[in-house]
């Protein structure tokens, strides 16, 4: 279940705990009203942090991870998300049809192990290299082409650039392609077990 259905779960769990136990309080219980509140306040407290505290154990014993490992993917996946926000605003200035499109595969596929890895923390660590190398050589190179492409004027050291910087993103793309088959490499070789256990039903 995502995060924000998971807090509005809780907190309007916290909310029925507050009503119920602030009215037991002061219509059964005959405590004075501002004790009633304190009480209803406590209890939709307890309720609310108790079942956010449970959710966030369940999912880290489901992935397998520690709060530590967990704290640590999550600040790199933060880091992650702004560098695709720049890289999102970069790509898309080229205005050559062939950058456009090898631009929006390579952002494509960004997004693929951003995604994958948030749902499934656990993956990160077979997506380090994009994490710590692919992505940062990505968003750098993007936008030093972007810059360089928009240079009113261009003699023939920039075209040079401009041409080399293509090959580079161009190969930063095969690249990004293998870290996604890496982030995948599990799901793939589970596919293969189950497409022969299949093939191997069939024969029978």
């Amino acid at each position: 279940m995502k995060p924000f259905i998971q807090f509005m779960k809780w907190t309007l769990g916290g909310s029925a705990a507050f009503v119920i136990v602030g009215t037991s309080s002061f219509f059964i219980w005959h405590q004075p009203f501002l004790y009633s509140f304190l009480y209803g306040t406590a209890g939709g407290a307890i309720v609310c942090a108790g079942g956010l505290w449970n959710t966030k154990r369940l999912f880290l014993r489901k992935h397998q991870l520690t709060r530590k490992e967990y704290a640590y993917i999550k600040e790199n996946l933060e880091e992650a998300k702004d560098k695709i926000i720049r890289l999102r605003k970069t790509l898309f200035r080229s205005k050559s049809i062939q950058m456009l499109k090898q631009n929006a595969e390579m952002l494509r596929i960004v997004r693929r192990i951003y995604i994958l890895t948030k749902q499934e923390p656990k993956r990160f660590y077979q997506a380090e290299r994009f994490y710590y190398q692919t992505l940062d050589s990505v968003v750098e190179l993007t936008e030093k082409y972007g810059l360089l492409s928009s240079q009113p004027r261009k003699n023939k050291d920039l075209s040079m650039s401009l041409s080399e910087t293509r090959i580079t993103l161009a190969e930063l793309t095969k690249r990004l392609e293998e870290d996604l088959h890496e982030i995948m490499k599990e799901d793939i070789d589970e596919l293969h077990f189950e497409l022969d256990m299949a093939k191997h039903s069939l024969r029978k």
